[in-house]
């Protein structure tokens, strides 16, 4: 790929998320950052066989930085954007849960996950003007209490559970069955915000620009 040049001083330089998710993007703009564009891949997200859950979500978070990286530098006007790409696995010890579409594929997740622990990982990827890319994953722990058959039942028919990882959203209904979190909450919402803003300052993003701005 070709290297681009960095941004002219004393421009705001453009970013781009990778992602089409409302909670990613929420959690940005928490952060005092607004994308200039949003370019989600459609990737076939099914594990590979003997994949680890954090070795998928890796996996995950460079395939969909390439490919929003080849559609920013395709154009004139983000060519010199940074882009940013995360993906969120859920897993019970080497057991990965799915993104559920279906009511029984959300009801498994809710009875596995019933009174256990579990990890979730989350990686997130960064590439400056030149193309240079940075990456971290994160892990966090998520405990659950018992639920009860008509909480599963409730949950199940509240239908929040599509298409999120491990058929739970925590900042939503699900909360309510979070006994303990130890890590990163906003990596287990879909964005871990401390690496994320780690790695775009050390690319020289000016993340508290904005906030000067808006004061």
């Amino acid at each position: 790929m070709t290297e681009s040049s960095p941004p002219a001083p004393g421009t705001r330089p453009k970013l781009v998320l990778a992602s089409g998710s409302p909670r990613r993007l929420a959690l940005l703009q928490q952060s005092g950052i607004e994308p200039d564009a949003l370019l989600p891949a459609d990737l076939d997200e099914t594990p590979l066989k003997g994949e680890r859950p954090r070795e998928l979500a890796r996996r995950l978070a460079r395939a969909k930085l390439d490919v929003a990286l080849a559609a920013a530098r395709h154009g004139e006007d983000l060519r010199e954007a940074f882009v940013v790409s995360a993906d969120t696995v859920v897993a019970v010890g080497r057991r990965i849960l799915p993104k559920p579409e279906v009511a029984d594929e959300a009801e498994a997740c809710m009875r596995l996950l019933s009174g256990r622990t579990h990890r979730v990982y989350t990686a997130v990827c960064i590439a400056g003007p030149r193309d240079r890319t940075r990456e971290r994953l994160v892990e966090t722990r998520v405990r659950f209490k018992r639920l009860a058959a008509r909480e599963i039942d409730a949950y199940v028919a509240s239908g929040e559970w599509r298409g999120k990882a491990g058929g739970y959203a925590i900042q939503g209904l699900a909360g309510g069955f979070v006994v303990k979190v130890v890590g990163s909450y906003s990596a287990v919402v879909g964005l871990p915000l401390y690496e994320t803003i780690a790695l775009l300052e050390g690319e020289g993003y000016p993340v508290r620009a904005a906030w000067r701005a808006a004061a």
